[in-house]
């Protein structure tokens, strides 16, 4: 995991639409970067579903929300789709930024990626790191953090 008070690392990954997405895009915001470990799966759903249903929240306090995981764009899409997930979901194949963010251990119970979440300041610094992350309350944690829930 990443330490807190660092740079974040930048990352351009495409979107469900192979639509390419960079961290920096989001330079002045805050940014809620997530990483788990495989689409529609029990704990993944649930971690989705949280932030979705605080989504409004985030939205109305000015802070993005980005999934990064292994899936493909076609995998995101059905997720999204299925769920009705109002928020960026990444595709990273290469685990490049799944190595950058330091999210991969081979020991993982959870297919190597450890689910992580980080809350990245509008500079571009990681201001919250969590690796201990409970999937159903992800979103209220992080709103609870920032002190907007």
């Amino acid at each position: 995991m990443l330490e807190v008070k660092t740079k974040a690392p930048d990352f351009t990954l495409k979107d469900k639409d192979g639509k390419e997405v960079s961290l920096s895009d989001f330079k002045g915001k805050k940014v809620v970067v997530y990483f788990y470990p495989k689409d529609d799966t029990p704990g993944c759903t649930k971690q989705a579903c949280n932030f979705r249903d605080n989504f409004n929240t985030f939205v109305s306090n000015d802070i993005a929300v980005i999934g990064i995981s292994r899936d493909d764009e076609t995998s995101h899409a059905d997720f999204i789709n299925k769920y009705d997930l109002p928020f960026i979901l990444l595709s990273d194949p290469s685990e490049k930024v799944l190595k950058a963010y330091d999210v991969l251990d081979e020991n993982s119970p959870t297919l190597g990626v450890v689910r992580t979440t980080y809350v990245i300041d509008e500079n571009g610094i990681i201001e919250k790191a969590n690796s201990n992350v409970k999937a159903e309350i992800d979103g209220e944690d992080v709103l609870n953090y920032l002190g907007v829930l």
